[in-house]
């Protein structure tokens, strides 16, 4: 059973003007303090404005207020729920009471567990393999570095063939924020590309946690720290406020340069990229996502034809999108 929220969030319409008949949809984003989740949602407004009413409910990162919101939308009629889950363990009841109701769901970046998809045929998943990318990753940073361990170019200051390393996580427990975590280490190992780890520290994707829990490891490490490598690019960006502010220029030109990759590709990461502040991301491609995401709309709702392009569902219900390697 859903549990009341203690304060209701104004939903905002993101299109309006549209005609009575058009199948209403309530798109639920767990924060849209979140710069990924932001461009995700413009991506699928751009997407859908021309064919469906959209009512978007911002979760403000409560399961309980997004809780309330899916209630709300299954009482006032809804079509479709298209749902970034703040707990991903919340798909669960969520299934069982669109499935109560013959509303179906469409989950976007954050899967549920399978079990819960197999709970009811109407429920489908859009994302990418979190998998991929921390091998992605770690390309990035194996080319980075000259690609030939243990003999490492000059990135490796102190000459000592292995890459003393800190990780921001993203969330502790999170899907996404382990596979990445665990999978970037594994990658390194299976590369054959030695590693020290500082530290691991969880920043919850933000920016500001990222840039407070930075300085303590960066006074700690000083010059020991040869690379950073973050679950997203929120709090590489943070990192890279705090190397300004402690006045350690985070650009290839200065000898004291500590490389950064993230994950997501957001705007402000693509800049950064450009400016020599972060080396590289790997791209988590939200234009496509939401091109995705409007189309199994559209399919659900028998309300326009399908793009030849578009990525094919796997066993019907799942439709995966590739990460891709991004550097200046």
């Amino acid at each position: 059973m859903f549990v009341k929220a203690l304060a209701i969030p104004v939903a905002l319409l993101l299109l309006a003007g549209c005609q009575p008949s058009t199948p209403k949809i309530t798109l639920f984003p767990y924060t849209m303090e979140d710069p990924y989740i932001r461009s995700l949602v413009e991506h699928i407004k751009n997407e859908t404005r021309e064919s469906f009413r959209i009512t978007l409910w911002d979760a403000q990162n409560s399961q309980v207020m997004q809780n309330e919101g899916i209630e709300r939308a299954i009482a006032e009629g809804a079509d479709l729920l298209i749902i970034n889950p703040v707990d991903r363990l919340s798909a669960y009841t969520i299934i069982l009471h669109a499935r109560e109701h013959n509303i179906p769901v469409i989950f976007f970046n954050r899967e549920p567990l399978r079990s819960d998809m197999d709970l009811w045929d109407r429920v489908y998943y859009v994302g990418a393999k979190p998998a991929q990318s921390a091998e992605l990753q770690a390309d990035l940073v194996v080319d980075l570095f000259g690609g030939t361990p243990p003999d490492l170019n000059h990135l490796d200051r102190n000459g000592d063939g292995r890459v003393q390393t800190i990780i921001f996580k993203g969330e502790q427990g999170h899907q996404d924020a382990e596979i990445r975590t665990t999978g970037v280490l594994s990658a390194f190992e299976k590369r054959n590309f030695p590693v020290d780890i500082l530290a691991i520290e969880v920043a919850n994707w933000s920016f500001t946690e990222a840039y407070e829990k930075s300085l303590p490891l960066l006074e700690t490490y000083g010059e020991t720290v040869e690379l950073v490598i973050s679950n997203n690019d929120a709090m590489a960006l943070g990192v890279i406020q705090r190397l300004h502010d402690m006045g350690r220029a985070p650009s290839p030109g200065s000898p004291r340069w500590i490389p950064l990759v993230g994950i997501d590709g957001i705007d402000e990461a693509v800049q950064a990229i450009r400016q020599g502040h972060l080396y590289g991301t790997v791209l988590n491609d939200s234009a496509t996502m939401a091109r995705a995401i409007a189309e199994l709309t559209g399919d659900i709702l028998s309300a326009g034809p399908e793009d030849p392009h578009a990525p094919p569902p796997e066993e019907g219900r799942y439709i995966w999108v590739d990460y891709q390697p991004f550097i200046h």
